[in-house]
């Protein structure tokens, strides 16, 4: 799997000179740069990007290119990625659990905010940096629904114990924050407005001045057809609400954003490779590959098919089963998927809004997976 040198002007005109018969990543960076900005423009704090949405090196140099100045980073290759394309950038290591030689490494390369939701790990990085210049950033969790998956199952301290960590965090010296994180492709701004309130009362009861809220990622991308999702509208009542909540101690804001910036830049084309007896379909991809996050959040229905010399299919739409490539029948699209009629064999079926997660998920399972990336002008006609 690597980026194609060639530049194409949409996806079609790569799909009718190559006629793959693996997947294929089509990757706009136009695209990406016009989200960059609009969140740049938008958001009333620094914007950062989560680099394990898509760690490819032409994501990080092109929103580098556009502007973004920060990275929400997981782990010592992540922080080594971003320390070779953008070396001056701002590292927030935001996974709150770290060995302890992954914070010695990650101190030697400059990280100087670490989020945490536990006593133990606040212990650790007590153990192991100065807290001159360094920032805590504590994690926490409610029980707000809004999101297609809950981040609070693995991480996220109660309110209470955040408060207790905020203190303690303040006294050892450490620049106090707070973070959280709504969920993943969370449609609610709501969800934000609830977080906000919960990191006033937070900082209230640890009596601690926080120097940044970290409002989290989970800014939806376009993954159904119709309306986009209102970023701009989140973003202002981000910022009426940090006002209202918090007053005249309002900290900085930061969001950290990894499918709302990349999803939209990129296109995936699957192959039908069979219909079964003129039901069920497979493709050369599925939950093993490019397509891993669909039974985990749902289904895309940004979908167009062409027939093998990419004529648009104009078939009323239906439900239909659709298998991956694999010999594990678990290797399934949730539901069914809604497809024209007349779907054949050899058809290519494009997925809009797949540049989150899509590469970093494929595990080339069963001698499958086999992707190429490839660079377009424009992913429409």
């Amino acid at each position: 799997m690597g980026l194609s040198k060639t530049i194409w002007a949409q996806p079609c005109e790569h799909l009718r000179f190559a006629d793959p018969e693996h997947p294929v990543l089509y990757f706009s960076p136009a695209a990406l740069q016009a989200a960059a900005r609009r969140f740049l423009d938008g958001f009333p704090g620094l914007v950062t990007f989560a680099v394990k949405s898509n760690p490819e090196e032409a994501v990080i140099q092109n929103l580098d290119a556009a502007g973004i100045r920060g990275y929400d980073v997981a782990s010592i290759p992540e922080i080594e990625l971003i320390r070779r394309i953008a070396p001056g950038a701002a590292l927030h290591y935001n996974n709150p659990v770290r060995s302890r030689a992954e914070i010695r490494r990650g101190a030697e390369l400059g990280v100087r905010s670490w989020s945490l939701d536990s006593r133990s790990e606040l212990d650790k990085l007590a153990d192991l940096v100065s807290p001159k210049g360094h920032e805590v950033s504590v994690r926490f969790k409610l029980p707000v629904k809004g999101a297609a998956y809950d981040f609070g199952a693995k991480f996220g301290a109660t309110a209470e114990l955040a408060a207790e960590l905020l203190a303690r965090a303040a006294t050892l010296g450490f620049i106090p924050s707070l973070t959280f994180h709504p969920g993943t492709q969370c449609t609610d701004p709501m969800a934000w407005d609830a977080y906000i309130r919960a990191a006033a009362r937070i900082a209230a009861a640890a009596g601690v001045g926080i120097a940044r809220l970290n409002v989290g990622g989970g800014f939806p991308s376009h993954r159904n057809a119709g309306m986009a999702p209102p970023l701009e509208a989140i973003f202002a009542l981000i910022d009426r609400v940090t006002a209202e909540a918090f007053g005249s101690a309002r900290p900085a804001l930061v969001c950290e954003p990894g499918r709302g910036l990349v999803a939209d830049a990129f296109a995936l084309a699957t192959r039908v490779r069979a219909v079964r007896d003129g039901g069920h379909l497979f493709l050369n991809d599925g939950i093993y590959g490019g397509l891993a996050e669909l039974p985990l959040i749902g289904l895309v229905d940004r979908i167009e098919v062409r027939d093998a010399d990419l004529r648009p299919r104009s078939g009323a739409r239906e439900g239909r089963v659709v298998f991956g490539p694999t010999c594990d029948s678990v290797d399934r699209l949730p539901g069914q998927v809604p497809l024209p009629a007349d779907i054949a064999e050899g058809d290519f079926v494009i997925w809009h809004g797949m540049g989150a997660y899509c590469t970093v998920t494929n595990t080339r399972f069963n001698g499958f997976g086999d992707m190429e990336i490839a660079t377009v002008l424009r992913l429409a006609d």
